[in-house]
């Protein structure tokens, strides 16, 4: 078994107050925040390129997405077998981020809708690869007494930049078009790629004994102490419906006393403080993980499953009126902050360094799939039954991964 060295070298702590945020973990926070507004900006355009410029149909745009986001799940499991080693974690994060802004700004240009959809393919894909190499170097970075508060930092700023980069996307089209628009998103992504090149040249270097040959190590890892968390997750992932059903409901029950223009701004008003919530939580809740100790990254994903919970039996059961409305939204905002920060906390912890890309290439491969498979069911459910049985099937998967983290906890393996 390769045995990494255990913190040869202390990360260089930064100069303020906190000795966590050193230099490797502000520099992987910065690649964050410009990869996300960069990737959001042809991700809010890209609607529009498709069934306006090029004529597509929703269909087009529908398998396009889906597509790309089956590639990137794949993706980031390969991407966990390469991050098992540090040398290649290193040139997978910086070649992801640079691919990944590349060819998300080249379909601005694109002038087939074929075009588009392999570029987007091709943008997730190596967006996927990177992800497992990145939180593998997060790591790195950090004492493990101090990794909550380093991802809770890592998701505040990818949060940032989700609220940022449909903003400036929204400038940028006012300024000068969709297509210029897509294609100048290739500057915040090749800032990304040059962050997270700074941060690497101040993560301590993991030195291996041998080379591990490359291959995608689930067994090992679900051995290592992770199955019970792997399960919980599991079950969590399959009712994480995503945030545009969210937005689809509150545009529904508001329509009536809005009309179709005024409900949609106002949904996306609360999708914006769902957001704005979520960027707030994220780095005290890694705070609270660490304080709590053993089990502390557990418990704060348990608190962020239980708010799930309730933020959908409030989507199921909820008026129209916009001031309760935004409850759900605000539990909804607060249960993805907690949950992403408490996830990462709790793999960095839990696995063994040498298979530590793989943990995390496992858990990105479980989230794809998971969140893909709650938004297809409860869109069925949507469809054939009713909105509210959609969100009460979504409440109960957050009991059910109570129940599993409950049994995660008592683990031996558990401690964070």
């Amino acid at each position: 078994m390769t045995r990494p060295t255990a913190h040869a070298e202390l990360p260089e702590a930064s100069a303020g107050p906190d000795p966590w945020l050193t230099r490797g973990v502000a520099g992987i926070g910065a690649a964050s925040l410009l990869a996300d507004v960069g990737h959001e900006v042809p991700t809010a355009l890209l609607p529009s390129l498709l069934t306006v410029t090029l004529g597509a149909s929703a269909a087009a745009l529908g398998l396009i997405e889906g597509v790309s986001d089956g590639l990137a799940g794949t993706a980031r499991l390969v991407g966990g077998a390469l991050a098992d080693q540090p040398a290649q974690r290193r040139r997978v994060a910086v070649g992801g981020y640079a691919s990944t802004a590349g060819l998300a700004a080249l379909t601005g240009a694109a002038t087939a809708v074929w075009q588009v959809g392999v570029l987007r393919a091709g943008a997730w894909a190596t967006r996927g690869l990177r992800v497992p190499a990145r939180n593998a170097l997060l790591a790195d970075a950090v004492a493990p007494a101090a990794y909550g508060r380093a991802y809770g930092f890592e998701r505040m700023m990818d949060n940032l930049g989700a609220i940022g980069g449909p903003l400036l996307a929204l400038g940028l089209v006012a300024a000068m078009g969709v297509r210029w628009a897509i294609g100048l998103s290739v500057i915040p992504g090749l800032l990304a790629a040059a962050a997270i090149v700074y941060a690497i040249r101040h993560v301590p270097t993991v030195e291996t004994r041998r080379r591990v040959p490359l291959r995608i190590r689930v067994r090992p890892v679900l051995r290592a102490g992770l199955g019970p968390l792997m399960g919980a997750v599991a079950a969590f992932e399959v009712g994480n419906v995503a945030a545009t059903l969210l937005i689809l409901r509150a545009t529904d029950l508001l329509r009536p006393g809005h009309g179709q223009e005024g409900a949609t701004s106002l949904a996306l008003a609360l999708y914006v403080l769902y957001n704005v919530v979520a960027t707030a939580v994220s780095l005290p809740a890694g705070r609270l993980a660490d304080r709590l100790g053993e089990h502390g990254a557990v418990l704060v994903l348990a608190a962020g499953v239980a708010l799930f919970a309730v933020a959908y039996a409030g989507f199921a059961l909820t008026g129209a009126q916009l001031a309760v409305l935004a409850l759900p939204f605000l539990a909804a905002g607060a249960a993805i902050g907690c949950v992403e920060t408490a996830q990462h906390t709790a793999v960095a912890s839990l696995a063994p360094a040498d298979i530590r890309g793989s943990a995390f290439g496992l858990l990105a491969t479980i989230q794809a799939a998971g969140n893909v498979a709650a938004s297809a069911i409860a869109g069925a459910l949507w469809t054939a039954v009713s909105a509210e049985a959609a969100f009460l099937y979504l409440t109960g998967w957050m009991l059910l991964a109570l129940a599993g983290l409950a049994y995660a906890a008592r683990s031996p393996h558990s401690g964070s």
